[in-house]
This record gives structure tokens, sequence and C-alpha cells, in this order.
């Protein structure tokens, strides 16, 4: 029964996604606080850039 074992495996797989989501493990090792301070970084440089796209292309 190939399906019944792709099942196991997957119950298998998502059971230890789900402990390590209870246990806090985080692949970049960053505080909330960190990540969201990195994150808001990143879309203020997008969004300073889309700024500057939009003034070249209304200065052109």
């Amino acid at each position: 029964m190939t399906r019944g074992n792709q099942r196991e495996l997957a119950r298998a797989k998502n059971q230890k996604k789900q402990q390590d989501l209870v246990k806090g493990k985080k692949t970049d090792g960053l505080t909330v606080e960190q990540r969201k301070a990195r994150d808001a970084e990143v879309m203020r440089l997008k969004q300073k850039q889309k700024e500057e796209l939009k003034q070249n292309n209304s200065n052109k």
C-alpha cells in the first residue's frame, strides 16, 4: 500500500514540524523584535527604490 505509507510519512513529517514550531525554533535565530526591524528596513528600501523609479520615469 503505497498510499498508506505516504500518509504515514507525511504525518511523521508534519508532527516533527509542529514540534519544532512549539519549541520556538527559528532558522534565522532572530527575536521577534529583530525580525520586525529587519523587515521594516527592507520595506523602506523597496519603497525608496520605487519612488526613485517613479521620479526617473516622470523626468524622461
